[in-house]
């Protein structure tokens, strides 16, 4: 994680917006946030994760944000080395949820590091004079905004962006440079979506057809919208399709990375997160509060849970009903020991039917 720099802001100042409590000197000076072992006499840090409390005695933070079992060494952090030379380390924020805290950080930090200028609507934009624009609407250069579409109080539309006809986005909403939101899909409030989204592309339906004089796939027009509901985040160059009848939809919360295929009809409850290049097959529905790690994928017209959790690379092929964690991953290991494995794997069918002559022998 790399240094974040904003203009020096005192302890004071960040424990009037975020609460926490303070030991040390309010008027303690900070200028970037950093980790741990990269900290300097004017970095916050934080300790989250129990793994690095070794980095915390030697840290050279001004201030450090800990749950209250590591306050006691966080305030005593230096005595024994590192650039403070036997003084006392510095302050520290005590909160129950370092972590949290930290995020919250961030957001308080990026809105003074990187102010959002004043909006406007681009000359280069193209604008239909049927399209809806609430109050204080940023439009970016060479944005299109189609005929009947709806954008929300003080939503941000990037360069290149395209908001298909009669497409409604949400008060609050910020598109990165080149989104693609097609006609009819709508994005509730306070979403960030990210560069290269495309929200409300074709989903993959066709019908066979190879006993015709003309044989192939007969398209499958896909006749729904996609429904995105409040504080959602899609990540880069993420595909979310239309429903074929019914709507795609993601609930209030829903957390997508990177390189995310959502496929029609697909429905994901609130606050749902799917880590970059996982694939969701149509037709399914994830519950609320579930995890997708990276590169898993979930077959079609499958049913999972509330508090699903499924590792990374995972393959899921069967609907799950009860909450909790699940895995497919097949270690691995050097080629010639998998080659092996993956022969025995294969004969593990006959292996059993074999074992099953052998005990009824034996009976």
């Amino acid at each position: 994680m790399s240094a974040q720099v904003a203009p020096e802001v005192h302890l004071a100042d960040l424990i009037a917006a975020l609460g926490g409590d303070l030991i040390g000197e309010a008027q303690t000076r900070i200028s970037r946030i950093a980790p741990l072992d990269e900290a300097d006499g004017q970095t916050i840090s934080f300790l989250a994760n129990p793994r690095y409390q070794a980095q915390l005695a030697q840290t050279n933070a001004a201030c450090v944000i800990v749950a209250p079992a590591f306050a006691e060494a966080a305030a005593k952090r230096g005595e024994k080395g590192g650039e403070k030379g036997g003084e006392r380390g510095g302050a520290v924020i005590v909160t129950p949820d370092p972590y949290l805290y930290f995020a919250r950080l961030t957001q308080w930090w990026a809105a003074r590091s990187r102010p959002l200028g004043a909006a406007r609507i681009h000359p280069s934009a193209v604008v239909d004079p049927s399209a809806r624009l609430g109050a204080g609407v940023d439009v970016g250069p060479l944005a299109v905004i189609e005929a009947e579409a709806e954008i929300g109080d003080g939503a941000r539309i990037g360069a290149h962006c395209v908001i298909a006809q009669g497409a409604r986005i949400g008060a609050g909403t910020r598109l990165a440079a080149r989104v693609t939101v097609g006609f009819g899909c709508e994005l509730g409030q306070r979403c960030i979506v990210h560069s290269g989204v495309v929200i409300g592309a074709d989903g993959f339906g066709f019908a066979p057809n190879f006993k015709s004089e003309q044989p192939g796939w007969e398209k499958i027009e896909q006749l729904g919208n996609v429904r995105i509901g409040n504080d959602v985040e899609i990540g880069a160059n993420t595909c979310i399709d239309r429903g074929a009848l019914a709507d795609t939809v993601l609930e209030d919360g829903v957390k997508l990375d990177n390189l995310i295929q959502i496929a029609h009809n697909v429905q994901i409850g609130r606050h749902t997160a799917i880590a970059g290049c996982a694939a969701i097959a149509g037709s399914t529905k994830i519950g609320a509060f579930c995890t997708i790690g990276g590169a898993a994928n979930v077959v079609g017209h499958l049913v999972l849970a509330d508090h699903v959790h499924v590792s990374a690379a995972t393959l899921i092929s069967r609907s799950i009903s009860q909450p909790g964690q699940y895995s497919g991953v097949y270690p691995f290991e050097d080629n010639a020991s998998w080659e092996k494995n993956a022969a025995t794997l294969r004969q593990l069918h006959s292996l059993r039917t074999r074992l099953r002559d052998l005990e009824k022998k034996n009976t």
